[in-house]
């Protein structure tokens, strides 16, 4: 009967690391998507990546897709090869088509549109 406990304990310490595992391999995204990247090359100017992308799908991922692919809204996935920073960030203020403006504000909007911009 004493040893009851230590099968217990023993069997959900196994399941625990193997779940924990990754047999030494890096996590791999789905297939069709690039991986995250920690530190965007951007030429649009200086933004935190993972704060553009969380602002994007808080703001605006319910119209263009959480990832860019469009839905209501465009397809965002290569905007940045037919808009500038500028011209985006023109488009998050006083919107387009039946896009409303100010849905994302101020510093947000600048984080947003460089993040954009990079998609080419």
């Amino acid at each position: 009967m004493k040893r009851f406990p230590f099968v217990i304990l023993s069997i959900a310490l196994v399941f625990f690391l193997g779940a924990c595992a990754t047999g030494g391999k890096q996590a791999q995204p789905p297939a069709g998507q690039k991986p995250p990247t920690e530190t965007p090359a951007a030429p649009s100017g200086k933004y935190d990546a993972a704060t553009a992308e969380t602002l994007f799908k808080n703001n605006c991922a319910s119209c263009h897709g959480q990832n860019l692919e469009g839905a209501v809204g465009p397809n965002l996935t290569h905007v940045g090869g037919k808009y500038t920073k500028e011209q985006i960030l023109e488009i998050l203020k006083n919107g387009k088509g039946s896009m409303p403006g100010g849905l994302v504000k101020d510093g947000d909007a600048e984080t947003v549109a460089a993040w954009l911009a990079d998609k080419k």
